[in-house]
């Protein structure tokens, strides 16, 4: 790489020219960022050791924190994986394309820095046709994280990623904003009953529909270093802004009634306030003041979980970029569908989390 990022704007005729240059990056063991309907993904070819290292480098990720590996069809899936059992097939019938990442034993041909080391592997089928046809295009399952700085908030748009990665990685598609705005769900097929292990887009009671009984894997803290993990999102810090982070979670009105008392508290002290706040919170007669002095980012209807999904990175990276000292994060919000991982990816980047009632 000679530390030059090309970006390529889809514009609408233009996007075959596009993928095919992009392929091409990757079949020369390069790098390229890419939309998803859940994130912008870093992508190499996942069967190229030697490309896959250049992830981990661009990122800053450590090395034991394995990666999905993205197909365009069940084909791809048959040359990774092995032992896939039917309800997986259920699932991928249901849910492929789509943000479901399931977790099967892997074939050899899968090289262990794509794993970590690990038998088995990460896959999933993006639902974007910028992504799979970059795949297609590309001839190889693509390995791709999201196309971020270790640890920093996923990228839901292309500035996203230059901002992070330029002069990091070989190219960037624009694809515009990303449709689901969180990391997909992860569910470990390899035991009897699968293990989810990250909330994501589809939601655990979307997959009981199919396959019946799930076990409850992760926890909203990070794994400590000594711990061997089978999916991305469960080690380290992740999601964080730079900016320290305050979530409060709750009722609605003791949520407004703790942010207003926090927000004044800050504002004695001289540290200045970040808010990022659903609609109903921003809307109240205890947070007008607060919001009028602007450092507010809207999340959306705390009844619209999709909403709060789409917007929530986004907001952590606008307020990172506001004169504020502080973020106070709305966790008001159900955990109902994608609300389950809005709240664990607040969570997971809160550097305080207060709890009230």
């Amino acid at each position: 790489m000679d530390n030059t990022t090309r970006i390529f704007r889809i514009e609408g005729v233009n996007s075959g020219e596009i993928i095919t240059k992009a392929a091409r990056i990757i079949q020369q063991g390069g790098t390229v960022a890419f939309p998803t309907e859940t994130v912008y993904g870093l992508g190499a070819d996942a069967l190229n050791p030697e490309a896959v290292r250049k992830i981990f480098k661009a990122k800053g990720r450590p090395l034991d924190n394995p990666l999905i590996v993205h197909i365009a069809d069940i084909e791809q899936l048959e040359v990774i994986a092995s032992d896939v059992p039917g309800i997986a097939h259920a699932l991928m019938d249901a849910f492929w394309p789509g943000p479901l990442t399931m977790i099967f034993k892997r074939k050899d041909i899968v090289p262990d820095v794509t794993t970590c080391g690990l038998d088995t592997v990460a896959v999933r089928m993006p639902d974007n046709p910028i992504a799979l046809g970059l795949i297609r295009e590309a001839g190889t399952p693509i390995a791709a994280p999201s196309a971020n700085i270790s640890g920093r908030p996923s990228p839901t748009t292309a500035e996203h990623v230059i901002s992070d990665l330029a002069g990091r990685i070989d190219a960037v598609i624009d694809g515009g904003a990303v449709r689901v705005g969180v990391e997909s769900t992860v569910l470990d097929m390899t035991p009897d009953i699968p293990v989810l292990l990250r909330p994501g887009g589809v939601s655990i009671d979307q997959i009981r529909e199919y396959v019946g009984d799930v076990v409850i894997g992760y926890t909203d803290r990070a794994a400590g270093a000594g711990e061997v993990v089978r999916s991305p999102g469960l080690k380290y810090t992740h999601y964080s802004p730079e900016t320290r982070l305050v979530l409060v979670m709750g009722n609605s009105s003791a949520v407004v009634d703790k942010i207003s008392e926090l927000a004044r508290e800050y504002g004695d002290r001289n540290i200045r306030v970040g808010l990022l706040v659903t609609d109903e919170t921003a809307g109240t007669d205890e947070m007008a003041g607060y919001v009028s002095k602007g450092g507010v980012f809207l999340l959306g209807s705390r009844y619209d979980a999709s909403a709060i999904a789409s917007n929530l990175f986004a907001g952590l990276r606008y307020l990172d970029m506001e004169d504020v000292d502080v973020i106070i994060a709305d966790g008001s919000m159900g955990i109902a569908g994608i609300g389950a991982a809005v709240l664990n990816r607040l969570k997971k980047a809160a550097d305080e989390l207060i709890e009230v009632h």
